[in-house]
């Protein structure tokens, strides 16, 4: 059975940071999530870890008998079941620790013991997917009819006939398990050296302030509404990941050329068709993506001449993508408030999607506020299948800080759902579908948001930060997903990879999408280093899905906000599915089909509507 170590999405986005936070020990209990709701305690989880260690030889009893009987392959899938959930809530509260207090060594060693542990076990159990592949599919289906329990494998079943031509011999199985050990090294490294040990510089902004341009730094500093802080911020940050370019680089490269092992090891074509073939998404849905970016990008250009109104610049720059260029949104959000909000913004789902919104909050599944060492950004970890969802914010009293909430409390609810409604073998939803709960839960803040203000500054802000949230989600993702393309298509041609290789090709895309050369938005070539600082190229073709997911969200809340007979119970249904069919199966369910173009196109006359509402607001402020 295909299992994860985090059986749900970890998600990280940029957020609003402060320069300086609090010592964790003086944050309020009632912000801090409750990790002890999955083991009591460290030594609780060391008892745990030490009993699943034991566990792990058991697998090996079923090996060359699974084909032989279906009571034996229900055995053996069972209990490769049970160890997935335990060893997915070891890997949950080993992770979230660690987040708490990334300098805290234990929690780290505590990691690579769950990484021994996996290896080990999906050593010995790499034997399952080749016995699955040596029956027929007749047989198959036999089994499944003669034993009831087999029902919720079904999927599983099917998926590992529909792949059968890459599936490899139990012993090559079992040499490509013993990769794993190696194979996150390079992840590792990046998460290490840019959290930890990047000798962030010391800049000294206009008003005399000294400010270490750490990442939480950068994220805040580089909204600065003065022009010459940003370019100081800009300047200093993105020069000294270019003095580090070649590092970052080969920690790339190795990432890349793992991925190309695993994919030229399982007979795929590329590694592009290896990860999207894991749901069943056809490849084409990839590219109409870039297409359909290419496309429309002269409605972005649109948007970016409206932010150079706004900032009354005569030449737009990179560095000014971060600041509104409108006031509105200096609305403070306390916690508290934040909270109210982003409960009244999801009353359209309903009071059961309410009402576990309040319990987040009441019981203590967020971890709130930022302090020195904790993780940046913020995420959801839905690991801990018999417990409840968990998320980490870096909260700053801001209206982008509610927009993260409410961004991964759709995650969060989408886990709660889909672990409550089904079984765990298939309650692990696919990334691709994520993305939609999250996106979904920003477009009913916003909306809302705009349909209450009676200020047009406040207006404004809240439509340049809805364009600027489809800038950065449609465009800017797929602009990754391109880089992305490209650099393995490099690799897999063999091609280096260096930091001036990467470098280069990520400016060329930068600039065509910014449009530097048209003279929309100017692009210096020291930022164009800015590939070393995603850490979501760790993460081989994610970020396409932020892209796809917003494009879905936007259709399906639309729905729902204009009250169509059916379309809260098709969402809820949606939330409600886990993995119990592929996702472009499950969104057509719902309503979205994105084997088309339509829902990108739907996207863009959202953007333009927006941008029509903003030079209506513009143009009476100018008279």
């Amino acid at each position: 059975m295909k299992w994860n170590l985090v059986i749900f999405v970890t998600l990280v986005i940029a957020l609003q940071f402060p320069a300086s936070a609090v010592e964790r020990k003086d944050i309020q209990l009632k912000d801090k999530w409750n990790l002890e709701e999955i083991f009591a305690s460290d030594q609780a989880w060391d008892k745990a870890r030490q009993q699943l260690a034991g566990r792990v030889d058991g697998i090996s009893a079923f090996k060359g008998k699974i084909s032989k009987s279906s009571s034996q392959l229900l055995a053996c899938l069972e209990y490769n079941t049970a160890f997935s959930k335990d060893i997915s809530r070891l890997w949950s509260y080993a992770g979230m620790r660690s987040d708490e207090d990334t300098r805290i060594s234990k929690y780290n060693g505590m990691i690579q013991q769950m990484q021994y542990i996996s290896t080990d076990y999906g050593t010995k159990s790499s034997f399952i997917e080749p016995e699955i592949c040596s029956m027929d599919s007749k047989t198959v289906d036999k089994f499944i009819s003669q034993q009831p329990g087999l029902k919720v494998y079904t999927k599983y079943l099917k998926d590992i006939q529909r792949t059968k031509a890459h599936k490899l011999s139990d012993k090559e199985e079992a040499l490509l398990a013993q990769t794993s050990l190696m194979a996150s090294a390079s992840s590792s490294i990046f998460n290490v050296f840019s959290n930890a040990e990047l000798p962030f510089p010391t800049i000294e902004l206009k008003d005399g302030t000294k400010v270490t341009l750490n990442q939480a730094a950068y994220s805040l500093h580089r909204q600065d509404k003065d022009r010459e802080n940003r370019e100081l911020v800009f300047n200093a940050f993105w020069k000294l990941f270019d003095s580090f370019k070649q590092t970052f680089g080969a920690q790339l490269s190795g990432s890349v050329k793992k991925n190309i092992f695993y994919a030229r090891a399982r007979k795929y074509d590329s590694v592009l068709e290896n990860h999207l073939d894991q749901n069943n998404i056809p490849t084409d849905v990839y590219h109409t993506l870039i297409k359909n970016a290419h496309d429309n990008l002269d409605v972005m250009h649109r948007f970016l001449k409206i932010k150079k109104r706004l900032l009354g610049v005569e030449t737009l720059k990179y560095s000014d993508m971060y600041v509104s260029g409108v006031s509105g949104g200096n609305i403070d959000y306390p916690y508290e408030k934040g909270c109210e909000l982003v409960v009244e913004s999801v009353s359209p789902l309903g009071k059961e999607y309410v009402a576990v919104v309040e319990k987040s909050i009441k019981d203590r599944w967020i971890d709130v506020y930022p302090s020195p060492g904790k993780r940046s950004g913020a995420y959801c970890n839905g690991g801990a299948y018999d417990v409840h969802p968990y998320m980490l914010l870096n909260y700053n009293g801001k209206y982008g800080d509610v927009s993260t909430m409410i961004h991964e409390m759709g995650h969060a609810i989408h886990s709660y759902l889909s672990n409550k409604n089904q079984p765990y073998p298939i309650a692990d939803y696919s990334i691709f579908a994520a993305e939609v709960a999250s996106t979904f839960n920003e477009i009913l803040l916003v909306k809302k948001c705009l349909k209450e203000t009676k200020s047009d500054d406040e207006k404004l802000y809240l439509l340049i930060n809805y364009l600027d949230r489809i800038r950065s989600t449609v465009f800017r993702q797929t602009q990754f997903a391109e880089f992305e393309l490209k650099m393995f298509e490099l690799a897999e041609n063999g091609q280096p990879l260096t930091g001036d290789v990467l470098t280069k090709l990520y400016g060329d895309i930068l600039k065509e999408y910014y449009g530097h050369d048209k003279g929309v938005c100017y692009v210096d070539d020291l930022y164009t280093v800015e590939w070393a600082f995603v850490p979501h190229f760790y993460r081989s073709f994610y970020v396409y899905q932020y892209a796809t997911s917003f494009t879905a969200s936007v259709a399906l809340a639309e729905r729902v906000l204009d009250k169509e007979p059916g379309a809260v119970d098709k969402y809820l249904e949606f939330l409600s599915s886990g993995g119990k069919d592929y996702p472009v199966e499950l969104l057509k369910n719902a309503g979205v089909d994105l084997t088309t173009s339509k829902p990108f196109e739907l996207t863009m006359d959202s953007m333009r509507w927006a941008m029509d509402e903003v030079e209506k607001i513009l143009d009476k402020k100018s008279k």
